[in-house]
């Protein structure tokens, strides 16, 4: 008797999947973007960790370099408007020459 009812019922309805037509024209759309946002989100990713290692050497290099990190400095203060083009030049080639 089930078995019966079920097979009235799917010849009463077959379903979505039985509906003859073909699928859109647009379906490589979905497949495309995610891999699109998929290369998006690795190379975003291998940006920042490539700048935080970047940014890790160079403060390195700065904090093991005291010229560097004078001439840093220096030219922070010149920048903010702390001191004025002559004095910059005059500190500057004071650190050149080492005196």
């Amino acid at each position: 008797m089930l078995t019966t009812l079920a097979t009235q019922a799917t010849a009463m309805h077959p379903g979505p999947w039985d509906e003859g037509g073909d699928a859109p024209a647009f379906w490589p759309v979905f497949p495309i973007t995610f891999g699109l946002f998929w290369l998006a989100v690795l190379g975003t990713a291998f940006y920042l960790i490539r700048r935080r290692m970047n940014s890790n050497t160079t403060a390195a290099a700065a904090a093991a370099d005291p010229l560097a990190k004078a001439q840093s400095v220096l030219a922070e203060r010149f920048a903010r408007g702390e001191i004025d083009e002559d004095e910059y030049l005059m500190r500057t080639s004071t650190l050149r020459n080492g005196g």
